[in-house]
């Protein structure tokens, strides 16, 4: 790998030059392995650690097919998917590796003893497959991570709503957590020429997410004047939610757990702020019983703070432990937008409040090409910019996914893949200059 990263770190090497460097045998990846899914059987899920799990290793280049690039990887990210990957909830990542190996033979590659983790990455295409055209050994890239078919005529008019639609490092093999990636050409994305690789790196998954939930017509269709509650306002999905909702003239009400995050909000422009540890909400009364009083407690904080008026926006991601209070809150016709649920699966809220005040729940899952493509277009503008507080070395991966795992982060954490620091990769001082205190000020989160 040693000629690759030195023909990345000069600058000025041609697409030709790439295309004619020797790919190797193989590369260094971070991975799961099959017969060790049974290895955590017995304990609750935040005793389960992914520094017992995750491994890294050598493994084989792919073979590169149709539509397909193989990218040098430069700089990774954890997102909560790779958590779940590396407790093996709430199934197995090695179940969507078998399906998927089904379909057709050049799928079979993904059926693997061992999972390639990552839904992120920067770097430099080193090779295309057959039917390739707009990209090129040499172009530096960021790719979100919507893996697709599109054989099916559902997916055609939202790519997401296509049958065979996959998470790419989490439901395929071959991730961004590694030294080399395989992607489809259709992931692929300018990286934004202003960041370095591993600020590059931290926006995609999470950044692409947000936009759908609350900007995307897919979405809740967030407009100016909007009030907007978003738990986990400092986190590494929170925080690009409130800079959206910051940036297009809507009213975010932040959610936090510590006056540390609260102090990240405001750096990101939000005014309103509930630090719900401080407060102590506690929305259960026990195990299976929500607590009604606490979300009406809560509902009272948030028209404290906008004036009398209730969200028209929830942005939802921590489940089963705050879904009751979010539908509760939510204002009259208003929305509940959910991706994820990193609190439990299994929600349980009072539908007379939704059904009788005409709310709606809407699903959200990433975002299709097009929704990708803008979120890293405010990116690459310099109107959004990354939140990413920490960064390791490859060989490290598994302490990174714990400290996400166990909420023990703030933003966004990075991984160091073929970049030997951090720093490296800015290729437009200008931009950076001009945006360099927002950049500061976001990245030291």
């Amino acid at each position: 790998m040693r000629h690759i990263l030195e023909a990345i770190l000069a600058g000025d090497t041609s697409s030709e030059d790439f295309a004619a460097l020797p790919l190797p045998h193989s590369y260094r990846g971070v991975t799961v392995h099959a017969d060790e899914v049974e290895m955590f059987q017995g304990r609750h899920s935040r005793d389960k650690d992914p520094r017992e799990s995750l491994h890294v290793d050598d493994v084989p280049v792919p073979e590169l097919g149709p539509g397909e690039a193989l990218v040098a990887v430069m700089a990774s990210a954890i997102n909560y998917n790779t958590v779940w990957s590396a407790i093996f909830e709430p199934v197995s990542t090695f179940s969507f590796l078998t399906r998927y190996g089904r379909m057709h033979a050049l799928a079979a590659r993904h059926d693997l003893p061992y999972h390639v983790l990552g839904s992120d990455l920067s770097g430099v295409v080193l090779r295309t497959g057959p039917g390739v055209h707009a990209w090129h050994p040499g172009d530096e890239v960021v790719a979100h991570c919507l893996s697709v078919e599109l054989e099916s005529p559902d997916g055609h008019n939202d790519t997401m709503l296509d049958p065979e639609q996959r998470i790419w490092g989490f439901e395929t093999n071959f991730g961004g957590l590694a030294e080399i990636a395989l992607v489809k050409s259709n992931q692929l994305m300018p990286k934004p020429a202003h960041l370095t690789w591993e600020e590059a790196a931290s926006p995609g998954l999470v950044n692409s997410t947000a936009y759908r939930q609350l900007v995307s017509r897919n979405g809740a269709g967030m407009k100016i004047g909007d009030i907007v509650l978003i738990w986990g306002a400092s986190g590494g999905l929170g925080s690009y939610a409130t800079q959206l909702a910051v940036k297009s003239g809507a009213t975010p009400v932040c959610v936090v757990s510590s006056p540390e995050k609260a102090e990240i909000a405001r750096r990101m422009g939000a005014e309103l702020i509930i630090d719900r540890s401080a407060e102590g909400y506690q929305f259960w009364a026990d195990e299976h019983t929500p607590d009604p009083k606490e979300w009406q407690r809560f509902g009272r904080r948030i028209r404290e703070l906008t004036g009398g008026e209730d969200p028209d926006i929830v942005f939802e991601h921590p489940g089963r432990e705050t879904f009751g209070a979010s539908v509760y809150v939510a204002r009259r016709g208003g929305t509940i937008v959910t991706c994820a649920s990193t609190s439990g699966f299994q929600h349980s809220y009072d539908n007379r409040y939704l059904w009788m005040n005409l709310k709606r729940i809407i699903g959200s899952h990433f975002a299709n090409y097009r929704e990708a493509w803008e979120a890293n277009r405010l990116i690459t503008q310099g109107r959004i910019h990354p939140t990413l507080s920490k960064t390791f070395p490859l060989a490290e991966t598994g302490q990174a996914a714990y400290e996400v795992h166990r909420n023990l982060h703030q933003g966004k954490v990075g991984v160091l893949c073929l970049a030997p620091q951090e720093g490296l990769g800015v290729r437009d001082e200008q931009l950076r200059a001009r945006h360099l205190e927002a950049i500061n000020r976001f990245r030291n989160v």
